[in-house]
């Protein structure tokens, strides 16, 4: 039995040894996680970062993205998390709250360049948390509209207006040209960016720094209202997208006239209309409720972090710097289609000559910050249930928005009590 069980330590050591990271005999190796598309295409960049650096090799593991976020608290649990990996920006409040990631502000007041003046500034908002920097933007998404120029021709118009109330009368007007089964935007009625974006082009936070739902004040109010209306008369047909088979097929058909979509979908439409539809769609900013300036959109995209238990913090910083080099990014952009977030590197004659990006080019200036919350897309599910109860129910906006307010705060509950603790110890801590 002695013999067994010494056996069985040798095995479970050596099962052991062969997981753990290790150093090469050559030097350092990095742990990079890396996930969906953006992981099978950063093993084409690293190699010139690895002659850069000698004695550095970088590990890439690849993630599908919907295993990505369950494998991070998993690695987070077990102490198993790379050195550097990609984040959504929706996820670092909640890694960086669990102290999962580094703080980054020692490196960048070091570093040469590589600081927010560098970046679109409300994509680098959403890697503060509590005064602290945790990301360096590597990619930005947003959201505009993507339409039919042609049928908004026919209806009237030489471009898209920029006011809701013009909105609103072109859709009236495509309507009009289309009939009954056709509409002239899509809204999936179980996707929440478009009520969140109207809400905060009407002025409304979403939820409070206290942990507060605003959902039944005035200004969501009124985007929310303005939203539920499409469906009502008829201009967005009210279906969720896996209603919907095709969508290329369906806006090349002229089922719909205007959709409000990320830069993901511009390869896509490159590669899936027909040739003879190619020269007839375009996309603009969003229109605000009082004009371009209040015409925002969401902040969204990727960052670079380091974990805080990497032992090669400096060497994880510089394959940050490296990914962050302009021409690094734009090198990306050519191989994914993901948006730089350098400024820098949107000179580029790939970016600047390219006239379907540049919408998004002047949709980055004018841009909403989510509520920097862990719980985020937990809120986010429940505004799209409230939208799919306005749509399809019979209750009035007001009742789905005091609901909607209620179901946040309970959602919130914790993180309130957890608000009002550290309130508590800072005040005590005060001399």
């Amino acid at each position: 039995m002695t013999r067994w069980r010494s056996l069985a330590v040798v095995a479970l050591l050596l099962g052991e040894a062969a997981c753990a990271p290790r150093e090469e005999s050559n030097g350092i190796v990095l742990r990079m996680w890396a996930f969906g598309r953006e992981g099978e295409v950063i093993t084409q960049i690293i190699p010139e970062f690895e002659r850069e650096n000698p004695g550095v090799t970088v590990k890439v593991q690849q993630i599908p993205w919907l295993a990505a976020h369950e494998k991070l608290l998993t690695g987070f649990v077990g102490n198993t998390t790379p050195d550097v990996a990609p984040l959504g920006n929706t996820w670092i409040p909640e890694f960086a709250l669990l102290n999962a990631l580094e703080p980054l502000d020692t490196l960048i007041a070091r570093s040469s360049g590589l600081d927010s003046t560098k970046f679109f500034s409300g994509i680098w908002a959403t890697n503060v948390v509590r005064h602290a920097v945790f990301g360096i933007p590597w990619y930005v998404d947003t959201r505009v509209l993507f339409y039919r120029k042609d049928i908004l021709q026919r209806a009237g118009y030489s471009s898209m207006p920029e006011t809701w109330d013009g909105w609103l009368a072109a859709m009236q007007a495509i309507k009009r040209l289309g009939g009954p089964d056709r509409y002239a935007v899509l809204l999936p009625v179980n996707e929440w960016p478009p009520q969140a974006i109207l809400g905060f082009q009407a002025g409304s936070p979403l939820v409070t720094p206290s942990a507060r739902g605003v959902f039944r004040e005035a200004a969501f109010e009124r985007g929310f209202t303005f939203l539920v209306n499409l469906y009502k008369t008829g201009l967005a047909p009210p279906v969720s997208n896996n209603e919907i088979s095709n969508i290329y097929q369906e806006f090349a058909k002229g089922t719909f006239a205007m959709l409000i979509t990320g830069p993901w979908n511009l390869g896509e439409f490159r590669r899936r209309l027909p040739s003879d539809l190619q020269d007839k769609w375009a996309t603009a900013p969003l229109p605000g409720p009082d004009g371009p300036k209040t015409g925002v959109s969401l902040a969204g995209g990727t960052s670079l972090v380091v974990f805080r238990r990497s032992k090669h913090r400096a060497e994880s910083w510089k394959l940050i710097e490296f990914l962050s080099r302009p021409e690094q990014q734009v090198k990306f952009y050519r191989l994914t289609g993901d948006l730089p977030a350098r400024l820098e590197a949107w000179t580029d004659s790939t970016l600047a000559g390219d006239p379907e990006v540049r919408a998004f080019r002047t949709q980055l200036e004018r841009l909403a910050l989510h509520p920097i919350l862990p719980e985020w897309e937990q809120v986010t599910v429940k505004l799209m249930e409230a939208t799919e109860v306005a749509v399809r129910g019979r209750s009035p906006v007001d009742s789905v928005l005091i609901k909607l307010d209620a179901d946040v705060d309970r959602l919130l509950e914790k993180r309130r009590w957890i608000l009002a603790e550290e309130s508590k110890r800072a005040v005590g801590a005060t001399p």
